[in-house]
């Protein structure tokens, strides 16, 4: 595995493991043999790892949504208290792996990330359908920025993409932490290297990440790197769309009002607006925005990721 690979913790079960309360598995044939080409996964399946067994009775979560207890469905034994004593600790272990982020099994009171069925305490209704199974939600406490997925929600290609991408920011922006903590410079760096695929997610967000890297020099280093960690996180955790993108574009093509041509101007605008239309992929206007940056020696633009994926972007983006 190739040192750059994105870590990822998945629910074991996913990658064929036999763990489920029946003794089966939900193996997902994408997770396991397309997306486990270029990731390291890092397997977790709490009910077992907690030393429920297998079989073992199915489990549910009973009581207060905000803070739901894990009872076995039939016996009403609570298994709460073992359950969060065992994922402090696997969690304080998943701290060595680095994770850039955590694939979950939906549905799951251990592993749900939302939409989990709450039930009052004896079972006869449903109170609520947005709890969070147990496990997950100590993880999202313990490492509130590393980027969470379900895994029926990355059969959608726009969420998958989104994913992978934050995956990626995050181990990007975990390099710049390692190597830089008490220099300011490199997060203006990075800022500028990333601030295309910031304005694709919120433009809102672009604007006060703008301001707050303009302040840099009057910043405390510390509260500098953690309001701009927030903002970026927070940036990335909305959906790219296709009005997005053609802002971006439109921002981009400002670049080369002087070097182009009448005709050549007009050309990348009807790239862009093919792209509006829905007639070609993105990376058609991006690959002529491109030509052009090379050609005029625009470095502003030929360092930019949005424009120039790296290799494991690439990689990710090429999945079927």
């Amino acid at each position: 595995m190739s040192p750059s690979a994105i870590h990822l913790g998945i629910s074991s079960c996913l990658l064929g493991a036999q763990v489920r309360w029946d003794g089966g598995n939900k193996r997902d044939q994408w997770l396991a043999e397309q997306l486990g080409r270029i990731v390291q996964y890092y397997p977790v399946c709490p009910e077992m790892e907690c030393g429920f067994g297998v079989p073992r009775e199915p489990l549910c979560l009973v009581g207060d949504p905000r803070a739901p207890r894990l009872v076995t469905s039939r016996t009403k034994q609570d298994r709460t208290k073992r359950m969060l004593q065992w994922a402090r600790r696997r969690l304080r272990e998943l701290e060595r792996a680095d994770l850039d982020g955590f694939i979950f099994k939906g549905g799951s009171p251990s592993c749900g990330t939302k939409g989990i069925r709450v039930y009052d305490i004896h079972k006869k209704k449903r109170v609520a359908s947005w709890g969070q199974g147990i496990f997950a939600k100590t993880f999202m406490e313990h490492f509130p920025l590393v980027p969470v997925e379900g895994d029926g929600r990355l059969h959608d290609p726009q969420l998958r993409e989104n994913f992978l991408e934050r995956c990626l920011v995050i181990k990007k922006w975990r390099e710049t932490l390692r190597q830089h903590r008490r220099s300011r410079s490199p997060v203006m760096q990075f800022h500028t290297d990333h601030k295309l695929s910031i304005l694709s997610h919120s433009p809102r967000h672009y604007r006060i990440m703008e301001e707050l890297v303009a302040r840099a020099e009057a910043m405390p280093t510390v509260a500098l790197y953690a309001k701009y960690q927030q903002l970026l996180m927070g940036a990335l955790h909305l959906k790219t769309t296709p009005a997005k993108h053609v802002q971006v574009l439109q921002h981009v093509k400002g670049y080369f009002r002087t070097p182009l041509s009448g005709d050549e101007r007009k050309e990348l605008q009807e790239l862009i607006d093919l792209y509006r239309q829905g007639q070609v992929p993105l990376s058609v206007p991006i690959s002529r925005i491109n030509h052009y940056a090379r050609l005029f020696g625009n470095a502003c633009l030929q360092q930019q990721s949005y424009l120039l994926p790296e290799p494991l972007q690439l990689q990710l983006l090429d999945l079927p």
